[in-house]
Protein backbone atom coordinates (compact mmCIF):
# COMPACT_ATOMS: atom_id res chain seq x y z
CA UNK A 1 0.00 0.00 0.00
CA UNK A 2 3.01 2.15 0.33
CA UNK A 3 5.48 3.33 -1.74
CA UNK A 4 8.74 2.04 -1.62
CA UNK A 5 10.83 4.15 -3.81
CA UNK A 6 12.87 2.36 -6.65
CA UNK A 7 16.80 2.63 -6.84
CA UNK A 8 17.31 6.79 -7.40
CA UNK A 9 19.88 7.85 -10.07
CA UNK A 10 22.96 9.15 -9.19
CA UNK A 11 23.01 12.58 -8.35
CA UNK A 12 25.72 14.20 -6.29
CA UNK A 13 25.11 16.29 -3.89
CA UNK A 14 26.78 18.12 -0.42
CA UNK A 15 26.16 14.59 1.42
CA UNK A 16 28.25 12.93 -0.64
CA UNK A 17 31.22 14.63 0.52
CA UNK A 18 34.63 14.08 -1.62
CA UNK A 19 32.47 12.91 -4.78
CA UNK A 20 30.94 16.26 -5.60
CA UNK A 21 32.82 18.19 -8.13
CA UNK A 22 32.14 21.65 -6.53
CA UNK A 23 34.48 20.46 -3.56
CA UNK A 24 37.14 20.20 -5.91
CA UNK A 25 36.67 23.33 -7.40
CA UNK A 26 39.37 26.11 -6.88
CA UNK A 27 40.29 24.95 -3.62
CA UNK A 28 42.80 27.74 -3.82
CA UNK A 29 40.74 30.63 -4.27
CA UNK A 30 38.05 29.38 -1.75
CA UNK A 31 40.09 30.57 0.85
CA UNK A 32 39.84 33.99 -0.50
CA UNK A 33 37.44 36.26 0.88
CA UNK A 34 34.62 37.41 -1.30
CA UNK A 35 31.95 40.19 -1.46
CA UNK A 36 28.28 38.67 -2.60
CA UNK A 37 25.14 40.90 -2.82
CA UNK A 38 22.51 39.01 -1.75
CA UNK A 39 18.91 39.44 -2.86
CA UNK A 40 15.79 38.31 -1.26
CA UNK A 41 12.54 40.26 -0.42
CA UNK A 42 12.51 38.79 2.93
CA UNK A 43 14.78 37.49 5.29
CA UNK A 44 14.00 35.62 8.70
CA UNK A 45 14.29 32.38 10.42
CA UNK A 46 10.70 31.87 10.80
CA UNK A 47 9.70 30.38 7.09
CA UNK A 48 11.09 27.91 4.65
CA UNK A 49 12.94 29.31 1.89
CA UNK A 50 13.62 32.99 4.28
CA UNK A 51 15.41 30.54 6.94
CA UNK A 52 17.62 28.79 4.33
CA UNK A 53 18.78 32.25 3.16
CA UNK A 54 19.26 33.58 6.81
CA UNK A 55 21.07 29.72 7.66
CA UNK A 56 23.61 30.74 4.48
CA UNK A 57 24.61 34.49 4.59
CA UNK A 58 25.14 33.56 8.69
CA UNK A 59 27.80 31.01 8.22
CA UNK A 60 29.60 32.65 4.64
CA UNK A 61 29.62 35.87 7.00
CA UNK A 62 30.79 34.49 10.61
CA UNK A 63 32.42 31.21 9.62
CA UNK A 64 33.52 31.98 6.07
CA UNK A 65 34.01 35.81 6.60
CA UNK A 66 32.48 36.71 3.38
CA UNK A 67 30.94 40.42 3.01
CA UNK A 68 27.51 40.34 2.36
CA UNK A 69 25.41 42.80 1.08
CA UNK A 70 21.91 41.98 1.45
CA UNK A 71 19.12 43.60 -0.09
CA UNK A 72 15.55 42.72 0.92
CA UNK A 73 12.23 44.52 2.57
CA UNK A 74 12.53 42.71 5.82
CA UNK A 75 15.21 40.96 7.23
CA UNK A 76 14.94 39.81 11.04
CA UNK A 77 17.31 37.09 13.06
CA UNK A 78 20.43 38.05 11.64
CA UNK A 79 23.05 40.30 13.19
CA UNK A 80 23.00 42.73 10.28
CA UNK A 81 24.99 46.64 9.82
CA UNK A 82 23.31 49.32 8.43
CA UNK A 83 25.04 50.30 5.18
CA UNK A 84 26.90 53.63 6.28
CA UNK A 85 28.76 51.89 9.52
CA UNK A 86 32.26 50.30 9.16
CA UNK A 87 32.86 46.34 10.65
CA UNK A 88 34.95 46.51 13.77
CA UNK A 89 38.37 45.06 13.97
CA UNK A 90 38.11 44.76 9.98
CA UNK A 91 36.21 41.65 10.53
CA UNK A 92 33.99 40.81 7.81
CA UNK A 93 29.42 41.58 8.27
CA UNK A 94 26.10 41.43 6.46
CA UNK A 95 25.05 45.12 5.66
CA UNK A 96 21.23 45.08 5.14
CA UNK A 97 20.08 47.75 2.52
CA UNK A 98 16.57 48.13 2.99
CA UNK A 99 14.51 47.97 -0.24
CA UNK A 100 11.41 49.75 -0.36
CA UNK A 101 7.63 48.18 -0.54
CA UNK A 102 6.08 48.91 -4.02
CA UNK A 103 1.94 49.32 -2.47
CA UNK A 104 -0.64 47.21 -4.68
CA UNK A 105 -1.61 43.86 -5.18
CA UNK A 106 0.84 40.79 -5.38
CA UNK A 107 1.90 40.82 -9.03
CA UNK A 108 2.49 45.07 -8.97
CA UNK A 109 4.43 44.14 -5.37
CA UNK A 110 6.86 42.01 -7.61
CA UNK A 111 7.38 43.88 -10.64
CA UNK A 112 8.51 46.83 -7.96
CA UNK A 113 10.94 44.63 -5.88
CA UNK A 114 12.55 43.82 -9.45
CA UNK A 115 12.77 47.54 -9.97
CA UNK A 116 13.37 48.82 -6.57
CA UNK A 117 16.06 46.43 -5.48
CA UNK A 118 17.93 46.66 -8.93
CA UNK A 119 17.85 50.73 -8.18
CA UNK A 120 18.83 49.96 -4.82
CA UNK A 121 22.63 47.91 -5.46
CA UNK A 122 22.77 51.16 -7.81
CA UNK A 123 22.49 53.51 -5.93
CA UNK A 124 25.08 51.47 -3.47
CA UNK A 125 27.94 50.56 -5.82
CA UNK A 126 27.43 54.80 -7.01
CA UNK A 127 28.05 55.83 -3.08
CA UNK A 128 30.41 53.06 -2.11
CA UNK A 129 32.31 53.10 -5.34
CA UNK A 130 33.03 48.87 -5.05
CA UNK A 131 30.86 46.15 -7.04
CA UNK A 132 30.07 42.74 -5.45
CA UNK A 133 32.17 40.05 -7.01
CA UNK A 134 28.84 38.12 -7.13
CA UNK A 135 25.42 38.53 -7.05
CA UNK A 136 23.06 35.30 -5.68
CA UNK A 137 19.45 34.98 -5.17
CA UNK A 138 17.38 32.22 -4.02
CA UNK A 139 15.18 32.06 -7.36
CA UNK A 140 13.42 34.45 -9.71
CA UNK A 141 14.19 38.43 -7.91
CA UNK A 142 16.48 40.04 -10.28
CA UNK A 143 17.30 39.87 -13.71
CA UNK A 144 20.76 40.42 -13.16
CA UNK A 145 21.90 37.13 -10.52
CA UNK A 146 24.69 35.08 -11.08
CA UNK A 147 24.13 32.41 -8.69
CA UNK A 148 20.50 31.34 -8.63
CA UNK A 149 19.78 28.73 -6.01
CA UNK A 150 15.94 27.51 -6.93
CA UNK A 151 13.59 26.37 -4.18
CA UNK A 152 11.10 26.16 -6.62
CA UNK A 153 10.14 26.25 -10.48
CA UNK A 154 7.16 27.56 -11.23
CA UNK A 155 6.57 26.16 -14.21
CA UNK A 156 5.49 22.93 -12.00
CA UNK A 157 3.26 25.01 -9.71
CA UNK A 158 1.78 27.05 -12.45
CA UNK A 159 0.60 23.71 -14.04
CA UNK A 160 -1.36 22.96 -10.85
CA UNK A 161 -2.98 26.29 -10.57
CA UNK A 162 -4.99 26.06 -13.61
CA UNK A 163 -7.89 24.92 -11.36
CA UNK A 164 -8.02 28.40 -10.61
CA UNK A 165 -8.08 30.14 -14.09
CA UNK A 166 -11.54 31.92 -14.41
CA UNK A 167 -12.33 32.22 -10.52
CA UNK A 168 -13.06 35.75 -10.51
CA UNK A 169 -10.43 38.64 -10.38
CA UNK A 170 -8.57 36.41 -7.82
CA UNK A 171 -7.77 33.73 -10.56
CA UNK A 172 -7.16 36.40 -13.20
CA UNK A 173 -4.44 38.12 -11.07
CA UNK A 174 -3.17 34.90 -10.27
CA UNK A 175 -2.94 33.44 -13.52
CA UNK A 176 -0.66 36.74 -14.08
CA UNK A 177 1.27 36.36 -11.57
CA UNK A 178 2.34 32.53 -12.34
CA UNK A 179 2.47 33.86 -16.59
CA UNK A 180 5.22 36.90 -15.58
CA UNK A 181 7.19 34.07 -13.13
CA UNK A 182 7.18 31.79 -15.73
CA UNK A 183 8.27 33.99 -18.83
CA UNK A 184 10.93 35.48 -15.98
CA UNK A 185 12.43 31.49 -15.40
CA UNK A 186 12.69 30.74 -19.14
CA UNK A 187 14.38 33.90 -19.67
CA UNK A 188 16.89 33.56 -16.76
CA UNK A 189 17.24 30.01 -16.34
CA UNK A 190 17.53 29.31 -19.44
CA UNK A 191 20.72 31.86 -20.23
CA UNK A 192 23.94 29.60 -20.05
CA UNK A 193 25.22 32.68 -18.23
CA UNK A 194 23.58 31.74 -14.86
CA UNK A 195 24.93 29.33 -12.70
CA UNK A 196 21.70 27.18 -11.21
CA UNK A 197 21.89 25.14 -8.17
CA UNK A 198 18.81 23.26 -6.52
CA UNK A 199 17.61 22.26 -3.18
CA UNK A 200 16.92 18.74 -4.34
CA UNK A 201 17.63 16.31 -7.30
CA UNK A 202 13.32 16.71 -8.04
CA UNK A 203 14.13 20.15 -8.80
CA UNK A 204 16.98 19.91 -11.00
CA UNK A 205 15.18 17.10 -12.80
CA UNK A 206 12.59 20.18 -13.47
CA UNK A 207 15.10 22.38 -14.41
CA UNK A 208 16.29 20.10 -16.83
CA UNK A 209 12.82 19.43 -18.46
CA UNK A 210 11.70 22.89 -18.35
CA UNK A 211 14.89 24.68 -19.55
CA UNK A 212 17.09 22.03 -20.89
CA UNK A 213 19.80 22.39 -18.07
CA UNK A 214 21.88 19.98 -17.23
CA UNK A 215 24.64 21.48 -15.05
CA UNK A 216 22.63 21.76 -12.21
CA UNK A 217 24.25 21.42 -8.60
CA UNK A 218 22.59 19.70 -5.86
CA UNK A 219 22.91 21.26 -2.56
CA UNK A 220 20.01 20.46 0.14
CA UNK A 221 18.84 22.37 3.02
CA UNK A 222 20.29 21.76 6.48
CA UNK A 223 18.98 21.84 9.57
CA UNK A 224 19.95 22.79 13.30
CA UNK A 225 20.35 19.76 14.96
CA UNK A 226 20.60 21.53 18.15
CA UNK A 227 18.20 24.10 17.59
CA UNK A 228 15.35 21.18 16.03
CA UNK A 229 15.40 18.42 18.87
CA UNK A 230 13.55 16.39 20.80
CA UNK A 231 15.20 17.81 24.09
CA UNK A 232 14.60 21.76 22.43
CA UNK A 233 11.17 21.25 22.13
CA UNK A 234 9.67 18.74 25.00
CA UNK A 235 9.83 21.53 27.13
CA UNK A 236 7.27 23.17 25.20
CA UNK A 237 4.61 20.81 24.69
CA UNK A 238 2.26 21.43 27.48
CA UNK A 239 2.42 25.38 26.89
CA UNK A 240 2.42 24.39 22.95
CA UNK A 241 -0.99 22.00 23.38
CA UNK A 242 -2.81 24.49 25.34
CA UNK A 243 -2.29 27.12 22.87
CA UNK A 244 -3.69 24.84 20.22
CA UNK A 245 -6.61 23.89 22.62
CA UNK A 246 -5.31 20.62 22.08
CA UNK A 247 -6.08 18.08 24.87
CA UNK A 248 -4.07 15.50 26.45
CA UNK A 249 -6.43 13.01 24.35
CA UNK A 250 -5.73 14.70 21.04
CA UNK A 251 -3.88 12.95 18.40
CA UNK A 252 -2.55 16.22 16.75
CA UNK A 253 -2.11 15.92 12.93
CA UNK A 254 0.26 18.99 11.65
CA UNK A 255 0.55 20.56 8.14
CA UNK A 256 2.63 23.05 7.44
CA UNK A 257 3.19 25.52 4.33
CA UNK A 258 1.22 28.37 2.05
CA UNK A 259 -1.13 27.02 -0.84
CA UNK A 260 -2.85 24.57 1.16
CA UNK A 261 -4.48 22.81 -2.00
CA UNK A 262 -0.48 21.91 -3.65
CA UNK A 263 0.00 21.32 -0.13
CA UNK A 264 -2.05 18.66 -0.21
CA UNK A 265 -4.98 19.83 2.30
CA UNK A 266 -8.26 18.86 0.58
CA UNK A 267 -7.31 14.78 0.57
CA UNK A 268 -5.75 15.08 4.17
CA UNK A 269 -9.55 16.85 5.39
CA UNK A 270 -10.63 13.74 3.54
CA UNK A 271 -8.93 11.48 5.06
CA UNK A 272 -9.21 12.97 8.75
CA UNK A 273 -13.17 12.59 8.13
CA UNK A 274 -12.52 8.77 7.59
CA UNK A 275 -10.94 8.64 10.99
CA UNK A 276 -13.47 9.86 13.42
CA UNK A 277 -13.16 7.15 15.56
CA UNK A 278 -9.96 8.41 16.55
CA UNK A 279 -9.64 11.78 18.49
CA UNK A 280 -7.87 13.68 15.49
CA UNK A 281 -6.93 17.26 15.38
CA UNK A 282 -5.77 19.45 12.45
CA UNK A 283 -3.56 22.18 13.01
CA UNK A 284 -2.82 23.95 9.41
CA UNK A 285 -0.16 26.32 9.27
CA UNK A 286 0.57 28.56 6.34
CA UNK A 287 -1.16 31.37 4.44
CA UNK A 288 -4.18 31.02 1.77
CA UNK A 289 -7.63 31.61 1.75
CA UNK A 290 -9.63 30.14 4.61
CA UNK A 291 -13.23 29.85 2.92
CA UNK A 292 -12.99 26.62 0.48
CA UNK A 293 -11.09 24.67 3.16
CA UNK A 294 -14.09 25.23 5.80
CA UNK A 295 -16.67 24.65 3.02
CA UNK A 296 -14.65 21.06 3.16
CA UNK A 297 -14.22 20.62 6.72
CA UNK A 298 -17.93 21.71 6.86
CA UNK A 299 -19.19 19.18 4.21
CA UNK A 300 -17.04 16.44 5.99
CA UNK A 301 -18.69 16.84 9.25
CA UNK A 302 -15.18 17.85 10.98
CA UNK A 303 -14.90 21.68 10.99
CA UNK A 304 -14.97 21.21 15.05
CA UNK A 305 -11.60 19.30 14.64
CA UNK A 306 -10.10 22.16 12.46
CA UNK A 307 -7.67 25.37 13.44
CA UNK A 308 -5.84 27.37 11.35
CA UNK A 309 -2.86 28.86 12.66
CA UNK A 310 -0.90 31.80 11.10
CA UNK A 311 2.86 31.22 11.05
CA UNK A 312 4.43 31.51 14.85
CA UNK A 313 7.71 33.06 15.56
CA UNK A 314 9.31 29.77 16.77
CA UNK A 315 8.10 27.16 14.77
CA UNK A 316 8.94 24.28 17.17
CA UNK A 317 5.87 25.50 19.45
CA UNK A 318 4.02 23.57 16.21
CA UNK A 319 6.20 20.34 16.31
CA UNK A 320 6.10 20.50 20.24
CA UNK A 321 2.38 20.65 20.13
CA UNK A 322 1.99 17.79 16.91
CA UNK A 323 2.33 14.21 17.14
CA UNK A 324 2.30 13.58 13.39
CA UNK A 325 3.70 15.68 10.54
CA UNK A 326 1.54 15.07 7.37
CA UNK A 327 2.96 16.67 4.05
CA UNK A 328 1.12 15.24 1.06
CA UNK A 329 2.00 17.89 -0.89
CA UNK A 330 1.47 18.05 -4.78
CA UNK A 331 4.70 18.90 -5.45
CA UNK A 332 7.58 20.73 -3.12
CA UNK A 333 10.98 21.30 -3.94
CA UNK A 334 12.66 20.66 -0.87
CA UNK A 335 9.68 20.93 2.34
CA UNK A 336 11.98 22.24 5.00
CA UNK A 337 9.62 20.95 7.67
CA UNK A 338 9.96 17.34 7.02
CA UNK A 339 13.43 17.83 7.82
CA UNK A 340 12.70 20.01 10.88
CA UNK A 341 9.95 18.14 12.37
CA UNK A 342 12.11 14.66 11.67
CA UNK A 343 14.85 16.74 13.70
CA UNK A 344 12.67 16.98 16.64
CA UNK A 345 11.56 13.19 16.70
CA UNK A 346 8.41 13.50 15.27
CA UNK A 347 6.95 11.46 13.20
CA UNK A 348 6.45 12.52 9.11
CA UNK A 349 4.03 10.76 6.20
CA UNK A 350 5.84 12.30 3.24
CA UNK A 351 4.81 12.71 -0.64
CA UNK A 352 7.12 11.66 -3.32
CA UNK A 353 6.45 14.55 -5.21
CA UNK A 354 8.30 16.37 -2.22
CA UNK A 355 12.28 16.84 -2.96
CA UNK A 356 13.05 15.84 0.41
CA UNK A 357 12.19 12.05 -0.11
CA UNK A 358 15.19 11.64 -2.43
CA UNK A 359 17.00 10.88 0.87
CA UNK A 360 14.23 9.01 2.89
CA UNK A 361 13.27 5.22 3.17
CA UNK A 362 9.33 4.52 3.86
CA UNK A 363 8.70 2.16 6.54
CA UNK A 364 12.44 3.33 8.15
CA UNK A 365 12.33 7.08 8.76
CA UNK A 366 8.97 7.88 7.69
CA UNK A 367 5.99 6.84 5.91
CA UNK A 368 6.41 7.61 2.05
CA UNK A 369 3.33 7.63 0.06
CA UNK A 370 2.47 6.08 -3.47
CA UNK A 371 0.11 9.21 -4.75
CA UNK A 372 -0.21 11.85 -2.10
CA UNK A 373 -3.77 12.12 -3.93
CA UNK A 374 -5.41 8.85 -2.61
CA UNK A 375 -7.17 9.41 0.39
CA UNK A 376 -7.63 5.68 1.11
CA UNK A 377 -3.49 5.40 1.20
CA UNK A 378 -3.65 8.35 3.45
CA UNK A 379 -6.11 7.28 5.62
CA UNK A 380 -4.12 3.87 6.19
CA UNK A 381 -1.02 5.84 7.25
CA UNK A 382 -2.50 7.95 9.70
CA UNK A 383 -4.08 5.28 11.01
CA UNK A 384 -0.52 3.02 11.78
CA UNK A 385 0.36 6.25 12.94
CA UNK A 386 -2.02 7.33 15.26
CA UNK A 387 -2.92 3.25 16.97
CA UNK A 388 1.06 2.08 16.69
CA UNK A 389 2.92 3.63 19.55
CA UNK A 390 5.97 1.02 18.81
CA UNK A 391 5.79 2.04 14.80
CA UNK A 392 5.89 5.98 16.17
CA UNK A 393 9.30 5.65 18.30
CA UNK A 394 10.98 3.34 15.35
CA UNK A 395 10.66 5.52 13.03
CA UNK A 396 11.02 8.74 14.75
CA UNK A 397 14.51 7.25 16.26
CA UNK A 398 15.37 6.43 12.83
CA UNK A 399 14.60 9.70 11.22
CA UNK A 400 16.98 11.60 13.88
CA UNK A 401 19.96 9.30 12.60
CA UNK A 402 18.66 10.59 8.92
CA UNK A 403 18.83 14.10 10.38
CA UNK A 404 22.50 14.13 11.08
CA UNK A 405 23.20 13.64 7.55
CA UNK A 406 21.83 17.47 6.47
CA UNK A 407 23.37 20.75 8.19
CA UNK A 408 23.58 24.20 7.31
CA UNK A 409 27.66 24.02 7.49
CA UNK A 410 27.56 21.80 4.79
CA UNK A 411 24.79 23.99 2.40
CA UNK A 412 26.81 27.25 3.21
CA UNK A 413 30.47 25.39 2.24
CA UNK A 414 29.02 23.44 -0.93
CA UNK A 415 26.95 27.05 -2.03
CA UNK A 416 30.01 29.05 -1.86
CA UNK A 417 32.65 26.43 -4.05
CA UNK A 418 29.65 27.27 -6.43
CA UNK A 419 29.87 30.97 -5.70
CA UNK A 420 33.89 31.48 -5.76
CA UNK A 421 33.71 29.58 -8.78
CA UNK A 422 31.10 31.63 -10.50
CA UNK A 423 33.41 34.69 -9.41
CA UNK A 424 36.05 33.81 -11.13
CA UNK A 425 34.66 33.22 -14.37
CA UNK A 426 32.55 36.18 -14.33
CA UNK A 427 35.78 37.85 -13.75
CA UNK A 428 37.23 36.27 -16.64
CA UNK A 429 34.84 37.01 -18.68
CA UNK A 430 34.70 41.07 -18.09
CA UNK A 431 38.63 40.78 -19.12
CA UNK A 432 37.64 39.67 -22.17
Amino acid sequence: MFYKPLEKQVVLTNLELNRSPSRRICARSCESKVRIAVISPFVDRQHGTERAVAELIDRLSNQHHDEIDLYAQQASDLSTEGPSQTAENDRRAIYWHRVETFPGPHLSQFLGWLLLNRLARKRNERVSKTKPDIVFSPGINAFDADVILVHVVFHRVAELQNWRVGLGLRGLHRWLYYSLLCSLEKKIYGSPRVTLAAVSPHTARQLARYFHRQDVAVIPNGVDSDYFSPAAIEPMRASGRKDFNCSANDFVLLLIGNDWRNKGLPALLAAAAQCRDLSIRLLVVGKDDHAPFVALAAKLKILDRLQFVSPVADVRTLYAAADLLVAPSLEDSFNLPVLEAMSCALPVIVSPHAGISHWLKHDHDCLLLKNPEDVTELVAAIRLLATDAGKRGEISANALQTTKKFSWDAHATELRALLVSAAENKALREKL
